[in-house]
């Protein structure tokens, strides 16, 4: 009598569909819970300063940059949307789940790694960041931005940005030891580069060695594709702000899981 074979496993690969798809179906449902309050941080917040600094300001300065200067702040604002809904959400909520609530703990017992769990957040969270980055320039448009084609790239160009920042606050939260810690970080480092992002002046006021440092920011080069996207595209310059957003996302995710496996295995 013939054996009977027994049927081959399939061999797990990296970032295995099944286990993005239930990390981050786990955040959906999650986030059910939770929606309003971080909906309205991450979008009225920004809108506030949209309107402050658009009427405030633009009350005294008529025109930026050749744009009037509502229409320069409300494209920019994307930037302090991406900051406020991409790395401080990612921040606290990792430090959270894994230090007080276990919850990663628990997430690693079945079949997902850090690499996918890592990336199923910053996923999730890249997402929204998507969405929310379009409501201040929704706002901007009710007082007189012109709609144009372009917008509809705005959602991508935030998401990318987004899941960048996600990944860089994983980082910070598995290098800080206290949540108290990221006081360092965010007055330290994330609050001059958010000034210092063409947001709400250009970059072209400051000194020569100011506007070297602000290339290197990934949210000067979210404002200026977003900005571009808008009132139109200026060639290879826009080639080279979604490569380094794209550079950015990908090295800040690898030190997000390389430093989250040295805080949940190692």
């Amino acid at each position: 009598m013939a054996a009977i074979a027994a049927p081959r496993r399939r061999r797990l690969g990296r970032l295995e569909p099944a286990a993005l798809r239930g990390v981050i179906v786990r955040e959906v449902v999650n986030f059910s819970s939770f929606w309003r309050s971080s909906t309205f941080s991450s979008t009225v917040d920004p809108t506030i300063y949209l309107l402050a600094f658009g009427f405030g300001f633009g009350s005294l300065v008529s025109q930026v940059a050749g744009y009037d200067y509502i229409d320069f702040v409300g494209t920019g604002i994307v930037a302090t949307t991406v900051l406020f809904s991409g790395c401080f959400p990612a921040m606290y909520g990792t430090f959270v789940k894994y230090s007080f609530q276990h919850t990663y703990d628990a997430i690693l017992a079945a079949p997902v790694d850090t690499e996918e769990l890592v990336t199923g957040e910053a996923l999730w969270i890249g997402l929204r960041t998507g969405v929310y980055g379009c409501v201040p320039m929704l706002v901007a448009m009710i007082f007189g931005l012109n709609p144009s084609w372009g917008m509809l790239l705005v959602p991508f160009i935030a998401a990318l940005a987004g899941y960048g920042w996600a990944c860089f606050g994983i980082f910070i939260a598995a290098k800080s030891q206290k949540i108290e810690s990221f006081s360092y970080w965010q007055s330290g480092l994330l609050t001059p580069m958010f000034l210092v992002a063409g947001t709400f002046f250009p970059l072209s006021s400051l000194p020569h060695w100011a506007q070297v440092l602000g290339n290197f920011n990934p949210l000067f080069h979210c404002v200026q594709l977003v900005r571009h996207a808008v009132f139109g595209f200026v060639g290879w310059a826009d080639v080279g702000h979604l490569a380094f957003l794209v550079g950015f996302a990908l090295i800040a995710w690898r030190l997000a899981i390389r430093f989250m496996e040295r805080k949940l295995i190692l």
